[in-house]
């Protein structure tokens, strides 16, 4: 697509704010930032369907990131809302996914698992920026990430989302060591040995 994606991020925090949005747009994607509630929610009723991805701190002056998100759900039930607050405990998160955001960073976050998220949620909704591949090379094989292929020659194979996931943070990460932690937080949206086995089975697949 040629198309770039719009996000609505909203931070109090002016440093932070700054630091974000300018690694946001140097991905390519335009950024509408808002630094308080009032803002946020003008903007959100006036612009109804005119970005890709809303990316809330929670703790807000004037309005919160909460009642932000619920103002978006009424009217939008489809676009990816990512939470970002200092509220790191496990009912602030139940919290925020019940209302209807995808998912839930707490602070202090990478700016790089912000980055592989957010190109996860525009993939997933179709509106990913172009500066990326949406097809990589690994070796002798192509992973079709949007479409959840693996090829090698005339054999294709499909993946489950779960394992087009792994792979895809596996290529983002080429060169790097990825921690076992970060990929259960990152993909299963929890740390635990249940989940870790889970993860276990997944890499043999690949």
């Amino acid at each position: 697509m040629s198309e770039k994606a719009h996000i609505l991020y909203v931070e109090d925090d002016e440093a932070l704010s700054f630091v974000t949005r300018d690694n946001l747009e140097l991905e390519g994607y335009i950024v509408t930032a808002c630094s308080d509630g009032d803002q946020a929610l003008k903007y959100i009723n006036d612009h109804k369907g005119s970005y890709d991805l809303a990316i809330l701190d929670v703790m807000l002056p004037k309005v919160d990131g909460y009642t932000l998100a619920q103002e978006i759900r009424k009217y939008d039930t489809e676009v990816p809302i990512m939470f970002v607050s200092a509220k790191s405990l496990k009912e602030d998160r139940i919290h925020g996914l019940r209302i209807g955001a995808d998912d839930y960073i707490t602070k202090p976050f990478s700016i790089e698992e912000l980055l592989l998220k957010t190109e996860m949620f525009l993939r997933r909704s179709s509106k990913i920026n172009t500066r990326k591949p949406d097809v990589h090379q690994i070796g002798f094989y192509v992973f079709d990430y949007p479409n959840l292929l693996l090829s090698l020659n005339e054999q294709q194979e499909s993946l489950t989302q779960k394992e087009g996931d792994l792979l895809y943070m596996f290529v983002c990460n080429k060169g790097n060591i990825v921690k076992r932690s970060d990929i259960l937080e990152k993909i299963w949206g929890k740390n635990d040995y249940f989940l870790g086995r889970s993860l276990d089975v997944f890499v043999s697949r690949l």
